[in-house]
């Protein structure tokens, strides 16, 4: 039997009940909040839909594929692809946890056919693209009156791969100048959940130069980027207008180019992974993509 706080689980045990153990389980295990709330809503979901008095030891495999058939095809609100494919999953997860824990002696999620959904390819910068942009946010910068902020975020993406809300979080104590061996920048998270995706990424010489500039220019006490996620965009999007790029130049695309370069030169994925901060579960599709976009630049769809 499981245990989990102060529930003790066994098959007689109702839905609701089992998902406050099943909830207590997930944080236990460092799983992210997101996850655990995706999680939960969907198992609930599953409980609105079977008699509220349904044991778990008596939910059976017809039960999940007809709760399934009831949600893509004969609920009122719409079931996408992608979301189907994690209620399934969620389905699983949370009957495997009770098999395991030996509550119900046989998994009835088990036989239940897994609908994975790719997402389209991400859309990247070609290196050419990469140089007009860079050229442009040079100029920026040697204006008189220098526009400093271009410059210093396209290259940080570029070199570090950092997602939007890392960006954001970053502050001047971040940024080792007199690391040993290369100056380095730290990514954090407050949440211990998400520790695992904390690391330390190199920085280039010449990005350190334009970062001492923009000091001098920019008021940093609490934060590298002192603007909203929406401002950083903006700067992002009016870089590569300005540069002559047609597609629109975000964080994701420049995220995606970066690793895309770190592919190509031949470092090793495992390396890239733990560049990107991801999990090894989402490196299965990323790794994916990542080896179809190294060798076709033209890819048209937006991730």
């Amino acid at each position: 039997m499981i245990n989990e706080g102060a529930f003790q689980i066994n098959p007689r045990i109702t839905l609701a009940p089992a998902l406050q153990a099943w909830e207590i389980y997930l944080n236990d295990q460092g799983s992210s909040p997101h996850t655990v709330t995706a999680f939960l809503g969907d198992l609930r979901l599953l409980a609105s839909y079977l008699p509220p008095d349904r044991q778990v030891g008596e939910i059976s495999l017809a039960d999940l594929n007809n709760f399934l058939r009831w949600m893509e095809h004969e609920r009122d609100v719409p079931c996408s692809p992608k979301t189907l494919a994690r209620r399934i999953t969620s389905l699983k997860s949370f009957f495997r946890w009770l098999h395991e824990g030996g509550v119900i002696p046989a998994n009835p999620a088990e036989q239940v056919v897994q609908k994975s959904v790719r997402s389209p390819l991400p859309k990247i910068l070609s290196p050419e693209e990469v140089e007009n942009i860079l050229d442009t946010a040079l100029a920026y910068r040697q204006k008189p009156d220098p526009d400093l902020r271009s410059y210093l975020l396209f290259t940080l993406i570029l070199e570090t791969g950092i997602k939007k809300g890392e960006c954001l979080s970053l502050s001047p104590n971040h940024i080792q100048l007199d690391a040993p061996d290369n100056p380095l920048i730290f990514i954090r998270y407050a949440s211990p959940q998400n520790r695992y995706k904390e690391r330390k990424l190199n920085l280039s010489q010449d990005w350190i130069a334009a970062y001492q500039e923009y000091r001098l220019h920019h008021n940093l006490d609490d934060r590298l980027f002192p603007w909203s996620a929406r401002m950083l965009e903006y700067i992002l999007e009016d870089l590569g207008k300005d540069a002559g790029i047609k597609k629109r130049v975000s964080f994701s695309m420049c995220r995606w180019t970066s690793a895309v370069e770190d592919w190509r030169s031949g470092m090793e994925p495992n390396k890239i992974r733990q560049k990107l901060g991801i999990s090894e579960v989402q490196w299965r599709e990323i790794s994916r993509k990542l080896q179809i976009l190294s060798k076709d630049e033209s890819s048209e769809e937006d991730s």
